[in-house]
């Protein structure tokens, strides 16, 4: 399975590199260059891992599993760059730094007793596949103490990311750091199979029964941890990317609206060139079906608000869903009343019944008028009942 997964991993670890070489070209700040670390360590890690360069690796090197020795090395590694990521963001630099420098000396140690361990240790052969499973029962201290700083520091990274989340400045930090601090739980899935491959050696046995439920679960680390990482970066994309695919939802739900008023009321229409951007033909559309519903106040009959309100009010109906179904009846009333050019003796004095406070909760309850006009059957009820009144008919 490792022959897939990890792979995967490199290649994820090799994109973020790539992405954050481009970032660093205008902002080489502290965070960053330990980011960038921190996506170099994990590519060699997963790159080194996969069981064709690891052999080749350890055949180039003269040592017998060094591929092993180099992999968890560089997770030890990306791991101090995280937690310099995560103090300098919480914490002004000489802060960050005295912070930082217990972890970095204790993560200094563990590298350097890692490689004494496994010098002293013996091996049966190269172990590309199952290299954790073999040196549980061969390299069981040196496991032990590898495992024992990977959680620690796992824990460490999760706990910070979560509290720096609470108070980040940008929502997509924010987001970024929530997804950091939940991988917490996979590591510690990983963490807990391989301590388990321990015990399972001192009594003869492999632990290629739960060796899936590992890789599986660092790899869901990883990857998701990876996103974490530059989803501060790239998330304004997806906002962009969403706000256009809102807009041009927005755009197409008013079309039937648009077209039924300005067919009748075309003087609002504002003929715009092809190449004008979507957001200055969403908002032209905004403005020219209140246009049109202002002009079109004069034809609509006096009684159907009540009869639309009741009916809403009936159906449970409330807020800005009520407001938006009895307009879209008033416009529907209005618009058959001036197809058949007969204007009511009595008009309303306004066309509008509710009044949003921006722009966007204009569009929001535009979406809605358009819904109701072109679908609620409230609407279309109470646009149809006789007015009540005596009528005028408009000569042409």
């Amino acid at each position: 399975m490792n022959s897939v997964l990890y792979p995967l991993c490199a290649a994820v670890a090799g994109l973020a590199l790539l992405y954050k070489l481009r970032v660093l070209r205008t902002d080489r700040s502290v965070t960053q260059v330990a980011l960038l670390a921190n996506f170099f360590f994990l590519f060699v890690t997963y790159t080194v891992s996969t069981p064709a360069v690891w052999a080749a690796t350890s055949s180039a090197v003269g040592i017998v599993n060094f591929s092993g020795l180099l992999s968890q090395s560089c997770v030890i590694l990306l791991t101090a760059c995280q937690q310099i990521v995560l103090l300098h963001l919480s914490h002004e630099a000489p802060v960050a730094w005295r912070k930082a420098r217990p972890r970095l000396i204790g993560l200094g140690l563990v590298l350097a007793a890692m490689v004494a361990l496994f010098t002293v240790a013996t091996s049966r052969g190269e172990k590309p596949d199952d290299f954790a499973i073999d040196s549980a029962q061969y390299y069981p201290a040196y496991l032990a103490l590898y495992l024992l700083a990977y959680a620690a520091n796992q824990v460490d990274v999760g706990v910070l990311g979560w509290s720096y989340a609470r108070i980040a400045p940008q929502p997509w930090m924010r987001r970024g750091l929530y997804l950091i601090a939940a991988t917490l739980p996979f590591a510690l899935i990983y963490t807990g199979c391989r301590a388990a491959d321990i015990v399972a050696a001192q009594f003869g046995v492999g632990g290629q029964a739960w060796e899936p439920v590992a890789q599986v679960a660092v790899t869901i680390a990883t990857v998701s941890k990876t996103l974490g990482w530059i989803l501060p970066d790239w998330g304004r994309h997806l906002t962009a990317l969403w706000q256009r695919f809102t807009d041009y939802r927005a755009f197409r739900e008013l079309g039937p609206l648009h077209r039924e008023v300005t067919s009748q009321i075309p003087e609002p229409v504002l003929h715009l060139e092809p190449d004008t951007d979507l957001r200055t033909r969403l908002y032209r559309r905004l403005v020219e079906i209140r246009d049109a519903q202002w002009a079109l106040r004069v034809w609509i009959p006096a009684d159907v608000a009540d009869a639309a309100e009741e009916r809403a009010r009936a159906a449970g109906l409330a807020g800005t869903d009520l407001a938006a179904t009895v307009e879209a009846a008033q416009l529907r009333a209005a618009l058959e009343a001036r197809a058949a050019q007969r204007r009511p003796a009595v008009h309303p004095s306004t066309p509008r019944v509710a009044e949003p406070q921006d722009l966007a909760a204009e569009l929001a309850f535009q979406r809605k008028l358009a819904r109701a006009f072109t679908t609620s059957p409230i609407v279309r009820a109470a646009a149809a009942q006789p007015a009540a009144g005596p009528a005028t008919q408009e000569r042409t």
